[in-house]
This record gives C-alpha cells, sequence and structure tokens, in this order.
C-alpha cells in the first residue's frame, strides 16, 4: 500500500489528510464533552435556583471550604446602606442601556454583603429620580449568590470616583461600602429576586441570566462536516492524481 501511494505521489497528501481528518473529529468529540458538561450546569444551575433557601451562614461555609456556591439561592435580612449604593454598568432587553444597583445590606451582626437589587435605566440612575425604594426599614432579601469577576479583555475600567462600575470587583465596591473599615464583606453577591417588588417599581430585581450560551453542538456539527469535506476533496483530488499518473 505504501509504495503504491509513493508511485502515485499520494504518501505525504495522504499523511497530511489523515492527521487533518484526526484533528477535526478530536475538536468535534471535544464539542460533545462540552456540551455534556454545558447540559449538566444548565440542570445544576436550576435546581439550585429554584431550591428553598438557605441562610448566608451555610453560603459562607460553602466559600471558605472552596465549593461552588453560584446560583445558590439565600435568604439575608438587614437594613440597606442607600448612600453607599454602587452603579454597575448593564443593558437590558427592555430599557436599553442603564445600571444595577449594587447596595450594601447591613446585617445583624454588623456584617455586609452586596446586593444586586435590580436594573435602573439611566435616567432613574440617580437614588433622587427614584426615593419610594430607598427602603430605610428592616429588610429580607432572596436571591441568587454569584462570585465577584475579574476584568476581562474589552471590558472598561472601573471608577470608583465617578461610582460608575463594569465589572463586579467586591473588594473595590466592598471597601467602599464599609466605609470605616471595620465591618466584614461577605466574598459574594446577592442577585435579589423580582418579587417583592420595591415601592415605586424600581429597581427591577430578578435579573440572574439563568440561560447559558450553548452552541456546542452546532460547534461540534461543524468539525464533523470540515473532517467529511476533508476527506471528500481528498478523495477528489487523490482520484484525479491516480488517472493521471495511470495515463503517464
Amino acid at each position: 500500500m505504501l509504495r503504491t501511494l509513493r508511485e502515485k505521489h499520494l504518501l505525504w497528501p495522504s499523511v497530511a489528510m489523515l492527521a487533518g481528518f484526526v484533528a477535526l473529529i478530536s475538536l468535534g468529540n471535544w464539542q460533545m464533552q462540552r456540551l455534556a458538561w454545558k447540559n449538566h450546569l444548565v440542570a445544576a444551575i436550576g435546581e439550585r435556583a429554584h431550591a428553598a433557601p438557605v441562610s448566608l451562614a451555610v453560603a459562607d461555609e460553602a466559600a471558605q471550604r472552596g465549593e461552588d456556591y453560584e446560583y445558590m439561592r439565600v435568604e439575608a435580612t438587614g437594613r440597606f446602606l442607600n448612600d453607599r449604593e454602587a452603579h454597575l454598568y448593564a443593558l437590558d432587553a427592555t430599557h436599553g442601556p442603564g445600571f444595577y444597583i449594587i447596595t450594601p445590606l447591613k446585617l445583624a451582626d454588623g456584617s455586609i454583603v452586596l446586593v444586586n437589587r435590580g436594573f435602573v435605566p439611566n435616567d432613574l440612575k440617580s437614588p433622587n429620580r427614584r426615593p419610594a425604594g430607598q427602603i430605610a426599614d428592616e429588610v429580607r432579601i432572596v436571591g441568587l449568590l454569584r462570585a465577584p469577576e475579574t476584568q476581562r479583555m474589552f471590558v472598561p475600567a472601573n471608577d470608583p470616583g465617578r461610582n460608575i462600575w463594569y465589572w463586579r470587583d467586591i473588594a473595590a465596591m466592598g471597601a467602599a461600602a464599609a466605609t470605616d473599615g471595620a465591618a466584614r464583606v461577605h466574598p459574594f453577591f446577592i442577585d435579589a429576586e423580582a418579587e417583592p417588588a420595591p415601592p415605586g417599581g424600581w429597581p427591577k430585581g430578578g435579573v440572574t441570566r439563568l440561560e447559558l450560551p450553548n452552541r456546542h453542538f452546532e460547534y461540534a456539527l461543524t468539525w464533523y462536516g470540515l473532517a467529511a469535506a476533508l476527506v471528500a476533496v481528498y478523495a477528489a483530488f487523490a482520484l484525479g492524481r491516480w488517472r493521471r499518473t495511470d495515463a503517464a
């Protein structure tokens, strides 16, 4: 077989085709593995997001053990430090550009947890434009835990001086919330649920995106399709060369 391929000048084209075919099939298989992982993750998120809420103490223990706590449903009771709210830039499908309102919640033990109360459009960024929602009484918050972020490529730097944030920097936001530096800041955020809605309707909670992008099956089909196309192109090329060498 090798002798025939050499005589037909097809040995190295065959090696190159085989290497490319193996690489493309491997990429397709990898995407199928990613598909299984993503489906499991989506199912786990759905299960967590609809479970009975647990206390912050349970969440703290999970964080200290290094466990995955994202999307864990929790509850917390305290008072909002409305004068220390942070404004995290966001886009809403209905209202367009605006901000998530990140408000420190001071708990009975003096610690602080940062709560994403929800979305407001640009013209409601100032707390003076939504005074009814600046709740002074003790509140019970139920929501989903979210981990801090790191700045990604093409994401602007946060501007604490103007209180405009583009990514969830819990260290900087926590420092701004605990102005005396004494209060302990929990190492996660809570995305508050939509209900009960605050007086005046703003901010609008329930902003957690539970639907994760999942195009791995499409990507797998693309790689498998390229592998099939490679075989077809090689077959046409090899047949043509074979006929030419026979004619010669």
